[in-house]
C-alpha cells in the first residue's frame, strides 16, 4: 500500500488523508501512540493515478491479459450477470481489488492476477455473458459474489467501514460483520 512512510513522519494525533492504491476509496485517519493509524472509509470516491515506472516498478499483466483475450478457457459457463465496465464501476472495481488484491482490468471483458488467474467475458449487450476463465483463482465468480451482495444489500461494505493500519502497514477493514485486511 505504501503508507508506511507516511505513517513515519506523521505526528501521534496527526490526521492522514489518502486513497488506497488500487482503488476509489478515500481513507481518513489519525496516527495512534502505537505507530498506527484508525480512521473510516469516506462514503465519497476518488483516485490517482499510477505514477511509479522503471525497475523497482511490478511488472504489469499485459502478457497475461493478451492471453486471456484469446484463450478458451478450462471450462465456458454462462455468467448472471451483463459484462461489466469494472474499471469504471468505481465501488465494485474497489471491492474486487479489496477481496483480491493485485487484480488488473483490461476493457470491459477480461482480468487477470499475479497467479496466473484469469476471465474473459463475452456477450452482447444485456445478454448474459460467455465465461471464460483460467488459473487457481475462479475471478469472475468473485466478481459475481460482489454483485451479488451489491443487488441484494443495495451497497457494499467498504463506503463507512472502519480502518486500522498496524504500524508496519497491515491494513484491517470492517462493517458489520464484514472484514478485509491488506498488504
Amino acid at each position: 500500500m505504501g503508507l508506511k512512510p507516511a505513517l513515519g513522519v506523521l505526528r501521534t494525533a496527526g490526521r492522514l488523508v489518502t486513497t488506497l492504491a488500487n482503488t476509489s476509496l478515500i481513507l481518513t485517519a489519525w496516527k495512534t501512540e502505537d505507530g498506527g493509524v484508525t480512521g473510516q472509509i469516506e462514503r465519497d470516491r476518488a483516485g490517482f493515478m499510477k505514477t511509479r515506472h522503471g525497475a523497482s516498478y511490478p511488472p504489469g499483466l499485459d502478457e497475461l491479459l493478451t492471453y486471456a483475450r484469446e484463450a478458451k478457457g478450462e471450462e465456458v459457463t454462462v455468467g448472471r450477470y451483463p459484462v461489466l465496465d469494472v474499471a469504471s464501476s468505481w465501488e465494485l472495481r474497489s471491492m474486487l481489488e479489496v477481496t483480491t488484491p493485485g487484480v488488473e482490468r483490461h476493457r470491459t471483458a477480461c482480468m487477470a492476477h499475479a497467479d496466473g488467474s484469469w476471465a474473459r467475458a463475452c456477450a452482447e449487450w444485456l445478454d448474459p455473458p460467455q465465461v471464460h476463465p483460467g488459473g487457481p483463482r475462479r475471478l469472475r465468480d468473485r466478481l459475481e459474489r460482489i454483485r451479488n451482495r451489491l443487488n441484494a444489500e443495495g451497497g457494499l461494505p467498504l463506503y463507512g467501514s472502519t480502518v486500522e493500519i498496524t504500524p508496519n502497514g497491515v491494513c484491517h477493514l470492517s462493517r458489520g460483520k464484514w472484514s478485509a485486511t491488506l498488504g
